[in-house]
């Protein structure tokens, strides 16, 4: 709370409460009657009843308003969560961190400041100058773009709460023994020189404190932000996961991605990798494929590597990272994904 205008600062605080509180009531019930409106929507097309184009369109038009809201919701509220961070004051948290404590406490700080692909190469510099060892900074790398609230939220508010939890466990699973692993093998000196040559810098932040509404205003932010800049890929997602749902063949999937075909998970692994998406747009393509028979663990494998070992990522790190480093945190965090794939498949 504000110290110069506690009074004011009560109101704006009270004005906000009450327009957080009825925006949510508002979201509950527009997200109850989804289901319904898009069978209705379906109906009135000149669609054949049963065709696949049909369920296609039913799909898409439950699905792409469904993913948006859930989006919406959950980066509202990890905003919030956000006015508390920042790549600075993580940088503080994870320096002097020693490895083991250290990869744990960065793949679980990952999880709450997620940064995009586009921030890796400040963040990484950022941490190697604060003194941040470098398997510690590996694992906040991986666990940021992979189990972020977009990841967690929509795979809860889609697939349900035990798969959401288990992709939690064995997402942080890779970042901590990925960034462990990366960190015992002393590979500072394949950084970059102009890297190894920066100097710690000053990472304080100003000593000031947010009122409700502010923290309110910021997860506000957090929606224009990132739903204003995602919402394109939540499109195509939802749009390649609604041709999947009406038109792929079941056989066919259950084949390609089926618990019986030993390759199907490192066949996955190799077509994500390429790929660039992020949660928001990948997930309703692996809800789709999950609908036609496809194994979780092979799909979950697919996932992971289009959002953690994606290629414009990699891109990006070569900046920080030379082909030789790059190639090792390929190698490891791919070796971790393929272990959950098989062992989701064992398990579920």
């Amino acid at each position: 709370m504000s110290v110069s205008a506690p009074p004011l600062a009560r109101a704006q605080d009270a004005k906000w409460i009450a327009g957080a509180a009825a925006a949510l009531a508002l979201w509950i019930a527009v997200y109850r009657q989804l289901d319904p409106f898009a069978g209705w929507a379906a109906s009135k097309l000149p669609l054949e009843p049963g065709s696949h184009l049909r369920e296609a369109v039913r799909f898409f038009i439950y699905d792409a308003p469904k993913v948006m809201m859930l989006l919406t919701l959950v980066v509202f509220a990890m905003g919030v969560v956000r006015s508390f961070f920042s790549p600075q004051r993580t940088r503080a948290l994870l320096a002097g961190r020693r490895e083991g404590v250290g990869n744990v406490a960065a793949a679980i700080l990952g999880v709450f400041t997620p940064f995009c692909s586009c921030s890796a190469v400040p963040l990484f510099v950022g941490f190697v100058s604060a003194g941040v060892p470098l398997g510690v900074t590996f694992s906040f790398l991986i666990a940021a773009p992979m189990i972020n609230e977009v990841a967690l939220g929509l795979l809860f508010g889609l697939l349900g709460w035990r798969i959401a939890a288990a992709y939690l466990v064995f997402g942080l699973a890779v970042a901590i023994v990925s960034g462990w692993i990366i960190g015992r093998m002393k590979l500072e000196h394949w950084l970059e020189p102009w890297v190894r040559a920066v100097r710690a810098a000053p990472s304080d932040l100003p000593d000031h404190s947010l009122t409700l509404a502010d923290r309110l205003r910021a997860g506000l932010d957090a929606v224009r932000d990132i739903v204003g800049r995602v919402w394109p890929w939540i499109l195509a997602g939802v749009g390649a996961g609604a041709l999947i749902h009406g038109y792929a063949p079941a056989e066919l999937l259950g084949e390609i991605m089926g618990r019986g075909a030993w390759w199907s998970v490192p066949a996955a692994v190799l077509i994500g990798v390429p790929m660039y998406s992020n949660a928001a747009g990948i997930i309703p393509v692996v809800e789709a494929l999950l609908a036609k028979g496809a194994a979780l663990g092979t799909v979950l494998a697919f996932m992971m590597s289009v959002i953690a070992l994606s290629l414009p990522e990699m891109i990006i790190l070569r900046n920080v990272l030379t082909p030789r480093l790059i190639a090792v945190f390929v190698g490891v965090v791919a070796t971790g994904i393929l272990a959950v794939g098989f062992l989701f498949n064992a398990l579920f």
